[in-house]
C-alpha cells in the first residue's frame, strides 16, 4: 500500500500523458474538426506539458469513403504538418492503427519521411499474429509502437497471458490496457494492472490504460493504474469519445504531480473550444452507456439509442438483457 501511495502521491518523470481527442473524438463527430480546433488542441497540448497527441486513425482509404469523413480518420502526414510545422516542441505525434482497416505497408511511411511518432496499433485477442506483423513493420520504419489490445474485459485470464507474452516478445514498446466498454472495476483493474506489468518488466516494456467511462470509472482506473505502475496514460478534453467518452484530461493534468504539466490551457480550451463542441454532438456518461457497462457489451446498442434520441430506458434495458 504504502508503495502504491508513494507511485501515486509522488513526482514520477517517466509517466507519460497521451491526448487522444481527436481519435476517440472523432468517433463523435466522423472527425470533422475545423482546422483552427486541431490547430488550438496542438497548441493547448504544447502549453500543458503533453506528451502525446493522438491525431486519429491511419484508416484504409479503400475501405473507408474519404468523403464520408473527416481528414483524421485518414492522418495523411501532409495534413499532420499543416497543423505542427515542423512540430519544434516536446509533443510527440501518435496515430493509431486497426488491425484490419489499415493499409500499413502502403500509408505508414518511413519515419525519417513522417512527422508521427509513435504508431498504436489496436487489435483484439483473436488478432494477435496481424498485429505482430503489423508491429514489426512499423519498428523496422523507426517508430515507438504500442499495441492496444481492445475489449480486455471479455478475455479469458489464460489466453490474455498468451497474447501478452507473444507481443511483449515483438518489438513493440508498450502494451496498452483497453477497458473498451467501460465495465471494468478498480479492483478488477488493479489485477489487470498486475498482470500487464509483471509480463512488461521482464521484457523492459512500459504499460498504458485507455478507459472509457460508461459507469463514471475511467479516471478511478486510470489513477488505480497509475498508483500500480503504470506509465502511459490516455485521457481526452471533456471527456469526448466514442458514447460515454474516456478519462477526461483535466482531472488527470489536476491530479498528477509532475510540475511540467499546466492545466490553465486545458480550462481555457475547454471554455474555448470544447464548451460550444459540445453543443454540436452528444457524448458522455449517460443511463444507456451505463447499461452497457454494467452488462459489459459494447456500446454500439446505447450509441444507437441515443442517435435515435429515444427516452425509454426500461424498454432499452429489456432489449440488451433480452436473450432472443
Amino acid at each position: 500500500m504504502e508503495k502504491e501511495l508513494s507511485k501515486l502521491m509522488g513526482f514520477r518523470p517517466e509517466i507519460k500523458v497521451v491526448d487522444a481527442t481527436l481519435r476517440d473524438g472523432g468517433l463523435v463527430n466522423d472527425f470533422y474538426f475545423t482546422d483552427e480546433f486541431v490547430k488550438e488542441l496542438y497548441q493547448t497540448n504544447v502549453k500543458a506539458g503533453v506528451d502525446y497527441m493522438e491525431f486519429g486513425y491511419k484508416a484504409s482509404k479503400e475501405l473507408f469513403d474519404v468523403n464520408k469523413f473527416g481528414k483524421w480518420k485518414f492522418c495523411d502526414d501532409d495534413h499532420i504538418r499543416e497543423i505542427t510545422g515542423d512540430n519544434n516542441s516536446p509533443l510527440k505525434i501518435a496515430v493509431m492503427a486497426d488491425v484490419g482497416r489499415c493499409d500499413f505497408r502502403k500509408d505508414i511511411q518511413e519515419k525519417s519521411n513522417s512527422p508521427i511518432d509513435l504508431i498504436r496499433v489496436a487489435c483484439y485477442l483473436h488478432q494477435i499474429p496481424a498485429a505482430v506483423e503489423m508491429i514489426e513493420d512499423a519498428k523496422s520504419k523507426g517508430y515507438e509502437v504500442s499495441c492496444n489490445i481492445m475489449a480486455v474485459s471479455n478475455a479469458q485470464e489464460a489466453d490474455l497471458k498468451i497474447a501478452l507474452e507473444t507481443i511483449a516478445k515483438s518489438p513493440a514498446d508498450i502494451l496498452y490496457i483497453v477497458d473498451s466498454y467501460g465495465s471494468i472495476y478498480p479492483e478488477q483493474m488493479a489485477r489487470l494492472a498486475d498482470i500487464f506489468l509483471n509480463i512488461a518488466a521482464k521484457y523492459s516494456k512500459q504499460v498504458g490504460i485507455h478507459a472509457h467511462d460508461n459507469q463514471k470509472l475511467a479516471f478511478a482506473n486510470t489513477i488505480e493504474c497509475c498508483g500500480d505502475g503504470v506509465n502511459y496514460l490516455d485521457a481526452t478534453y471533456a471527456s469526448m469519445g466514442r458514447g460515454a467518452g474516456n478519462c477526461s484530461i483535466e482531472n488527470l493534468i489536476g491530479f498528477l504531480k509532475n510540475p511540467k504539466f499546466n492545466i490553465y490551457p486545458v480550462i481555457k480550451f475547454l471554455e474555448e473550444q470544447m464548451a460550444p463542441l459540445k453543443e454540436q454532438c452528444k457524448w458522455g456518461y449517460d443511463w444507456q452507456y451505463l447499461l452497457t457497462g454494467i452488462l459489459n457489451q459494447h456500446p454500439r446498442t446505447a450509441i444507437a439509442y441515443t442517435k435515435d434520441n429515444r427516452k425509454d430506458i426500461t424498454n432499452f434495458y429489456k432489449e440488451i438483457t433480452s436473450e432472443s
